[in-house]
């Protein structure tokens, strides 16, 4: 399956302001200018506070960054079990006395 095409951000934004403004379907609008952009028109909406089924632009972008911290909490948490461990080792082995 190919990837789908990226549209220009202004043919995107026109074609929300047209559902928008109308009232149209966005599947008509979308149509019309040749384009697939529901996606960015239920964005627009949720931005509006119209939609409560989607995360807004905002939500979204927090969402993204709170994963990708989490992520990196999870790997820092990985390296400091394994450098416990090892730490761990040096502390079981029996210790000798150097002699003089």
């Amino acid at each position: 399956m190919p990837a789908p095409r990226k549209y220009p951000d202004e043919l995107c934004e026109r074609a929300v302001r047209e559902v928008r403004t109308t009232g149209r379907p966005i599947a008509h609008v979308a149509k019309d200018l040749g384009i697939h952009c529901a996606a960015g028109v239920r964005r627009a909406e949720a931005d509006a506070g119209e939609r409560d089924d989607r995360l807004t632009t905002a939500e979204h972008e927090e969402l993204k960054q709170l994963r990708q911290e989490v992520a990196e909490l999870w790997r820092a948490n990985e390296i400091l079990k394994a450098a416990s461990a090892l730490f761990a080792q040096e502390l079981d082995r029996p210790r000798t006395r150097p002699t003089k």
